[in-house]
């Protein structure tokens, strides 16, 4: 074994050997759909693969905002006591 592979890093007391982390960076690689879809996502760095999950999750923060304001924008503008109220509200518990 290459003393590259064998090397393990401490992160919060926990080792995490080399090949470990590029298992992880390699289910990030199939997990972000952005990553997923390229031809050459093989080719891709783990520092690049890194940069492109935080994008996602950021944009992913976003889109959970963009859509927590519509929804109080439609609960402001129905009636409390309507059938639809309760339907929402039901689906949100």
């Amino acid at each position: 074994m290459s003393s590259r592979r064998s090397r393990s890093r401490q992160s919060g007391g926990a080792a995490i050997s080399d090949d470990q982390i590029a298992d992880l960076v390699h289910k990030l690689q199939q997990l972000i759909p952005e990553i997923r879809g390229s031809r050459r996502n093989s080719d891709k760095s783990a520092n690049r693969v890194l940069q492109e999950t935080c994008n996602y999750i950021r944009n992913l923060h976003r889109e959970v905002e963009d859509l927590s304001d519509r929804l109080a924008e439609l609960l402001a503008s129905i009636d409390s006591d309507s059938a639809q109220a309760a339907i929402i509200r039901s689906l949100l518990m």
